[in-house]
């Protein structure tokens, strides 16, 4: 529905009590964004942990980056600024431009169209700046853009295992699955070793809703 679970830990993966409850917790979501931050900008401490998450028209809006933007400048238009950062990296700066030019841009009322041409003009421009790999959901649909490096897979029944590419480690999806799920994932890079994933080309968006993608084309 329209609630969002937000799980944040500064500490690294492999020593978080957070991550590991997380992996343990029977957590059933259509939309889920997971980051591991590499802190290129701005300080290790919870307010710069991703995913951030804002709040528009009734909805929570999540937003994950994976890049570095120096110097970030706020695409051209004017205005009014409500969303503001509460850390200090350049991907939270992005992300409140992004709302800010969607507040101001389009109504509750947009058409999907209408939302993906916003969010296209926004991350090409971002991306002119520098590295914008991102995820942005409302829970509803899920937008996704690539600057250097970005992959996804769709998996549908009958669902089976796949291998990990890290670790000796293989997960079975029939298990968590059923024959009418459609179950897609989007990554910096593909993430197991035994199936065939799709590799953005840079500039290529697509825009996913229910494990599908519903628009998609490259800047």
């Amino acid at each position: 529905g329209k609630g969002v679970r937000s799980f944040h830990d500064s500490s690294p993966s492999a020593k978080s009590k957070i991550a590991d409850m997380v992996q343990h917790h029977p957590i059933k979501s259509k939309t889920a964004i997971c980051h591991i931050r590499q802190a290129n900008v701005g300080e290790v401490c919870l307010a710069n942990t991703h995913p951030f998450i804002r709040e528009l028209w009734g909805q929570n809006w999540v937003f994950a980056h994976n890049g570095q933007i120096n110097d970030f400048k706020p695409s051209s238009g004017m205005y009014e600024a409500i969303y503001e950062t509460i850390g200090d990296t350049d991907s939270e700066d992005i992300f409140c431009d992004l709302m800010n030019h969607v507040r101001q841009n389009l109504s509750r009322d947009a058409s999907i169209s209408e939302l993906a041409d916003c969010l296209v003009v926004l991350a090409k421009d971002y991306a002119e700046q520098g590295v914008f790999n991102c995820l942005l959901s409302n829970g509803d649909w899920l937008f996704t853009f690539c600057s250097t490096k970005l992959a996804s897979i769709t998996r549908r029944a009958p669902f089976g295992p796949a291998c990990l590419t890290d670790a000796d480690v293989s997960i079975d999806f029939a298990a968590e699955t059923t024959n009418n799920d459609v179950v897609s994932i989007v990554a910096t890079q593909p993430l197991t070793s035994d199936e065939a994933w799709e590799v953005y080309q840079p500039g290529e968006w697509r825009l996913w809703q229910a494990g599908e993608v519903i628009a998609k084309g490259v800047v």
